[in-house]
This record gives structure tokens, C-alpha cells and sequence, in this order.
């Protein structure tokens, strides 16, 4: 049976480091989102004066939350417009073949 390779970082959000056992191609995907969370942390903090870390990641958290929420919304609006107009492609192929 082969052995799952395991990468072991270390990552920093938020002043604290977080040491992570990882698949190899989550690297790089983990640093950025880390980068992303820092980046929106600092901005909270110059943007409203907040110093607490506890507030800075709740608003950071529900600003990540918001964002897949009105991703999923809008994909799921996208989708409904596409079985739409399947619905109708269907419609006009069935009055062509009658």
C-alpha cells in the first residue's frame, strides 16, 4: 500500500501561527486563502480602528461567508435561466419534429 505523502507548514493569521499537516497540492491554495484572511484583517482594522482580533475575524469570517452565499445565489439564479432556456429549445425542437 503506498504511503499518502504529508507536508507539514506553518501558517500565520491573524499575529498567531497555525502548524498544519497537509496534502502537497493544498499548499498552495491554504497560503493564499491565509494571505486573503490577513489582507481583509488589516483592512478591517485600518478601516474601522478595530483592534480586537476576536471582532476583526468574526467580520472577516462573515464578510468569506457572505461572499460564497451570494456566489451559490447567483449560480443558482444562472442556472435556473439555463434550464429556462433548455426548456424552450425543447419546446420549439418538439413543434419542428411534429
Amino acid at each position: 500500500m503506498a504511503q499518502h505523502s504529508k507536508l507539514k507548514i506553518k501558517l500565520s493569521i491573524a499575529d498567531r501561527v497555525y502548524p498544519l499537516t497537509i496534502k502537497p497540492e493544498q499548499e498552495e491554495g491554504l497560503r493564499k486563502a491565509a494571505k486573503r484572511i490577513n489582507g481583509v484583517i488589516k483592512k478591517f482594522e485600518q478601516d474601522y480602528a478595530v483592534r480586537d482580533k476576536q471582532d476583526v475575524l468574526a467580520m472577516s469570517a462573515l464578510q468569506f461567508a457572505a461572499e460564497i452565499e451570494q456566489n451559490q445565489l447567483s449560480s443558482s439564479s444562472e442556472l435556473k435561466h439555463v434550464e429556462l432556456k433548455l426548456e424552450e429549445l425543447d419546446e420549439m425542437l418538439k413543434k419542428q419534429l411534429n
